[in-house]
């Protein structure tokens, strides 16, 4: 498929809210809807009085982090369970008639090093979604996957990938591999049934109120920011030449509620990036002048940890009619006025190194 957009395509005298009307009342079930990029989507639905149903274990984060996210209280319901009790996933699903299925066990690290976890959740769990959601007759389903699925391209020597939806994916990592799978999975099961569907690959998603998590290399402008905050050197594994199309949590929101409403991106795969490559020393140079004195520290590339790439954003600009509008500059600059005005957010784990 190819495709050239251009600004009249983007600017069809309908922004993005306006066109999340076409889901007032409508019953929208999210799964995974505690999270970041849940939550961020879940209010913007219910800016729009859509119903909203998030299907979350709650298990992902301490509670208090869950409170920052604030998911219980932008939800018109929210259902703690697994999305493996194909029981209550009828039961949720009953009268849906959208779902977004953002729910996994997204850190590459922690997949890596639990494997059968990220089985269970993202192969098994994923498969009792889509088997419901065309038994209960769902209009459209949005599978989340990630741009992790490329790897390092066909040619990682090449330097920087720009990665384009119809490339060959050449997954590094065991979380990388299921969203494979589930992208595969999603067109054979729902391919041809009444459920419509679209798959959104996400690059980069960063933005407050981000928290990592011990023992991750993943959400970079977070962990960078979180170390320089309290005094720790930020870590640059294998020097910080990874290069990563980072996407704010309020673009990548806008992406997924779009995808709901837009005909053109029915059946299709697409990349929701910016199209800019930043390297992760690129993020550290960034974050560093709002942290006078504030270091940097050479550690080993984690295997499992791509040298990356950046989104051809053809695809999305003609069939979601937008583009992500958020610089790196001003996320960064957003997120670290936040986590300034909420020293407490930073995990007791990272502040007991300081210690």
């Amino acid at each position: 498929m190819t495709v050239k957009p251009d600004d009249k395509v983007i600017d069809a005298g309908e922004s993005g809210v306006s066109r999340l009307e076409k889901l007032r009342g409508s019953r929208i079930v999210v799964t995974g809807g505690a999270g970041l990029v849940g939550s961020r989507l879940t209010a913007l639905l219910r800016g729009v009085d859509a119903e909203v149903t998030v299907l979350d274990r709650m298990d992902a984060y301490p509670d208090s982090i869950h409170e920052l996210f604030g998911a219980p209280r932008r939800a018109s319901r929210l259902v703690v369970g697994d999305i493996r009790d194909r029981t209550l996933v009828r039961s949720v699903l009953e009268g849906a008639d959208h779902v977004v299925h953002a729910a996994a066990f997204a850190d590459v690290a922690a997949c890596t090093r639990r494997p059968d976890i990220a089985f269970k959740a993202n192969v098994e769990g994923t498969e009792v979604i889509l088997e419901e959601a065309v038994r209960a007759e769902v209009r459209r389903l949005v599978l989340v996957s990630s741009a992790a699925v490329y790897g390092n391209g066909a040619d990682p020597a090449a330097g920087p990938q720009r990665f384009h939806e119809d490339q060959t994916p050449y997954p590094l990592s065991v979380y990388a591999n299921s969203k494979l799978w589930a992208e595969h999975q999603t067109r054979l099961l729902l391919g041809g049934t009444g459920t419509e569907y679209a798959i959104l690959r996400y690059f980069s998603v960063y933005g407050d109120p981000q928290i990592p998590k011990p023992g991750s290399h993943s959400w970079m402008v977070a962990w960078l920011a979180m170390h320089a905050r309290v005094g720790l050197p930020m870590r640059l594994n294998g020097g910080g030449v990874q290069v990563r199309d980072l996407v704010h949590v309020d673009d990548i929101a806008m992406a997924t509620a779009l995808a709901l409403v837009e005909e053109g991106v029915v059946g299709e795969t697409v990349n929701v990036g910016s199209g800019v490559p930043t390297s992760v020393r690129d993020v550290g140079e960034l974050i560093a002048p709002h942290y006078p004195g504030s270091e940097f520290i050479i550690t080993p590339r984690p295997a499992d940890d791509p040298l990356g790439g950046f989104a051809e954003t053809a695809r999305l600009a003609e069939l979601m009619r937008w583009r992500p509008g958020i610089t790196v500059a001003e996320g960064v600059e957003r997120y670290v006025r936040w986590l300034n005005a909420t020293p407490e957010a930073v995990p007791s784990w990272l502040t007991e190194q300081v210690a």
